[in-house]
């Protein structure tokens, strides 16, 4: 019987990641990309930050949890993106097991921050559209920084309760994962030790992170819905649906890749679409974020470009 069977430490001390290509002309050209992808994004969601900032009129509930959400972008992308191009840029493919798990409980503290906040953000939409009259006491600044230290601390506790059970199980070998990043999947097809519990953990924390922040979106917009189809002027209509497209096109791509994500647990195996998943969540969706949100938007644009030519220009 392996000794290692019945204690909780793991006999691997470093993991192999595969990356997203082998051929060392596409990992070269897959380093120009992503570090391309890494610099847009981070430009450009700081860029929104910064013109919130600094221009009074976006100093309302809306931007201020897009400001967080900016945030939350930058992030994510770091905590995935950075690592994966030092490893293409040092030929050197392992990564320690306690690198694997802080990127592992920082990846899921962020996911889970981005489902609570988006789901602030609609809770924001359905009072400005439904509760007109009541929104400003109802979202008063007391109230907005409850929306987004609650769900830190939550995110915090939901991510930290993944990382210590994962810890808690053996990873005798094989340690090679087919992927660019760890995550909860890959690591539970690695472990020689049961991960039911584990799975049944994720599911429920997934019950509570994942599913209801969507079904509390799903009522919020019903009710937006309902109260812009009874607005008679089909201009004032344009406008309610507009400020809510935006949202609702982040809410779709940010569920739809994390659904395909951890609902397929029981896979033997990562495939290439599982990579081509895993970019979306951690590059393509944060950089997408700012251009989304500010197409479309003339106040941000406005304040964008005071951010970067100058007020004095402007004025």
């Amino acid at each position: 019987m392996d000794p290692e069977a019945g204690t909780n430490r793991t006999a691997v001390a470093e993991f192999i990641l595969l990356g997203l290509v082998e051929t060392e002309k596409l990992q070269s050209l897959v380093f120009v990309l992503f570090l391309l992808a890494y610099l847009v994004t981070v430009g450009g969601n700081l860029s929104i930050l910064a013109a919130i900032l600094v221009e009074p009129k976006l100093h309302t509930p809306m931007y201020f949890f897009l400001g967080n959400l900016s945030v939350l972008d930058v992030g994510c992308i770091t905590v995935t993106v950075p690592p994966m191009l030092g490893r293409l840029l040092s030929h050197k493919c392992t990564v320690s097991y306690d690198a694997c798990l802080t990127q592992l409980f920082f990846f899921h503290l962020l996911a889970g921050m981005d489902c609570f906040l988006l789901t602030a953000m609609a809770y924001d939409r359905f009072l400005a559209i439904c509760r007109p009259l009541t929104y400003s006491t109802r979202m008063s600044q007391t109230v907005q920084r409850m929306l987004v230290a609650g769900p830190w601390a939550c995110a915090f506790t939901n991510a930290l309760t993944h990382t210590i059970a994962i810890s808690t199980l053996n990873f005798c070998g094989p340690n090679v994962i087919n992927h660019f990043y760890c995550d909860l999947p890959q690591l539970f097809q690695l472990s020689c030790s049961s991960t039911q519990l584990n799975e049944l953990l994720l599911f429920v924390a997934a019950a509570f992170m994942a599913v209801s922040p969507l079904v509390l979106i799903t009522v919020s917009y019903a009710h937006v819905v309902a109260a812009v189809l009874r607005i008679r002027s089909a201009e004032g209509r344009k406008k309610a649906f507009s400020t809510c497209g935006s949202h609702l096109t982040v809410v779709g791509i940010f569920y739809g890749t994390g659904v395909f994500s951890y609902m397929r647990l029981s896979s033997i195996e990562s495939s290439d679409k599982d990579k081509g998943v895993g970019v979306f969540m951690t590059v393509i969706n944060p950089m997408l974020n700012p251009l989304i949100y500010s197409l479309r938007n003339p106040d941000v644009q406005g304040a964008l470009c005071q951010v970067l030519v100058g007020r004095r220009l402007l004025t």
